[in-house]
């Protein structure tokens, strides 16, 4: 067994602020994004992909990204993916059109997408000789991907309205270098072994993804039964298709067949995917009711959402490890899916002269439980009984399905927004009807992530792995 690490507490500051800014930036521009519409040019229909992008280029390339991890070393692809994601920043802040703007957030979720596996696999690295430590770190670390994606909103509402929406992107910039300089000291090297990248693979599964979420955007535009639309959808089935041919075909795929036979892996990837279905597009399109519906400016917007953030740390860090220890993964994730939908079937009820007390906060704050109570339970169970050395890999496809999650159900629910205004309505009452249609197709897919949760899994943990000691381990926070 490798020494205890003396460092492994400050060093999980790091990798948990590396982790809360990854994921915050999917949600930081979302106050930013009528800004950057005026400002850009962007059409009502294309202002997603300033969304979109990042998440498909992080989505789409974390298999790649834990396959390099676990080839190279967790610490150089840490630090390669930082200085992507910096570069990123750069290209989206000076931004002079749209292409350009999407262009910057692709890069930014490449870099995600190196840096997400890699701190994942070091914190298994530092924290897996104790199963309750173990228990203690994912807590905390878990904790950052939600706080920061609510955060994100609030925190973009502040420098929007204080600075300038470019201003949303420098902000990675010095975080960025300050955790560079961090990295010699805390972070331990981890050595690479040898082997192929499977590039073919990889280009395959992040154009299919793209392209579906391409052609469901497009598809109220162009009419679900298009030739257009048909062509594309069916264009992204043969990718994803080709993908999974070349991972039976090749001597190193990114994504083995065979760890799909690991204990619970494949539900809880199934869960992890409902939920970022729904959380996102909820979030999405509940900063834009609070903008274009309640009038509000950018940072009252980021400031509406902060009880959200505040619900879902107190939760993550105070009461979900705890029941994680006590009645294991199931229920937890079968109980926050339901409590979830709930709180979205309740945003599903704003009204075009509502308000913020009334209409939002108190859905806005089940939804936030409901998130809290699952998604740390469903990380935990994708990632136990996974070898060590398949734990970048374990990682890169559970934030990748909640990756393809989001970016398919902001799809869906903007195809469902569109469509939903109410027939002859014009102005907050036409966009109040579309965002209730968005809110009624997120509460969806999270009900349908409780039932199929309910109804497949079994014990998610096999005996004797790190996760697995961790979950059935009192956890103390």
């Amino acid at each position: 067994m490798n020494a205890v690490n003396p460092r492994r507490w400050r060093a999980l500051v790091v990798l948990a602020t590396a982790q809360f800014m990854v994921i915050m930036d999917t949600s930081i521009i979302g106050v930013a994004l009528p800004d950057i519409q005026r400002d850009l040019g962007f059409t009502a229909d294309a202002l997603q992909w300033v969304f979109n992008a990042y998440v498909i280029a992080f989505g789409g390339l974390l298999l790649l990204g834990g396959r390099l991890s676990d080839l190279f070393g967790a610490r150089r692809v840490f630090i390669a993916g930082w200085l992507v994601l910096i570069a990123g920043s750069v290209v989206a802040a000076a931004a002079q059109g749209p292409w350009m703007e999407i262009l910057g957030r692709g890069v930014q979720g490449a870099g995600g997408a190196l840096i997400a596996p890699a701190s994942m696999t070091l914190l298994m690295m530092l924290f897996g000789h104790d199963p309750r430590e173990l228990g203690r770190a994912m807590a905390l670390y878990g904790a950052a991907a939600p706080a920061g994606g609510t955060a994100g909103v609030f925190l973009g509402g502040v420098v929007t309205e204080y600075l300038s929406w470019p201003w949303v992107f420098i902000l990675y910039i010095p975080i960025g270098v300050a955790t560079l300089l961090a990295v010699p000291a805390l972070l331990p090297a981890v050595a690479g072994r040898r082997g192929s990248v499977d590039m073919l693979g990889g280009l395959a599964v992040t154009a299919g993804i793209a392209l579906a979420v391409f052609a469901i955007v497009r598809a109220p535009e162009q009419g679900w039964g298009s030739a257009t639309t048909l062509l594309e959808l069916a264009g992204a089935v043969v990718l994803l298709a080709l993908f999974l041919l070349v991972q039976h075909m090749v001597r190193e795929p990114l994504m083995p067949p065979a760890i799909w036979r690991t204990p619970g892996l494949a539900v809880a990837n199934l869960a992890m995917a409902l939920l970022g279905a729904a959380w996102i597009p909820m979030w999405y399109f509940l900063n834009l009711y609070l903008q274009q519906v309640l009038g509000y400016s950018a940072f009252p917007s980021g400031a509406a959402l902060l009880p959200m953030t505040v619900a879902v740390m107190i939760f993550m860090i105070g009461i979900t490890a705890r029941l994680l220890g006590r009645f294991g993964a199931k229920p937890l994730i079968v109980i926050g899916l339901a409590v979830l939908a709930a709180g979205v079937a309740g945003l599903s009820l704003v009204r075009a002269d509502g308000s913020f007390a009334a209409d939002v906060l108190p859905a806005s704050l089940v939804a936030a439980v409901g998130m809290s109570l699952a998604y740390i339970p469903a990380m935990m169970s994708a990632m136990s009984g996974v070898r060590p050395e398949e734990s970048g890999l374990a990682s890169g496809i559970v934030n990748t399905t909640y990756q393809i999650g989001s970016a398919l159900g902001l799809a869906v629910m903007t195809a469902l927004a569109t469509g939903g205004a109410a027939a002859g309505a014009t102005g907050p009452t036409a966009l109040t009807g579309g965002f209730r249609a968005a809110f009624v197709g997120a509460a969806v897919a999270a009900a349908a992530g409780a039932v199929l949760t309910l109804l497949l899994m079994r014990r998610p943990a096999s005996a004797g792995s790190p996760a697995a000691d961790a979950e059935a381990a009192p956890t103390r926070v």
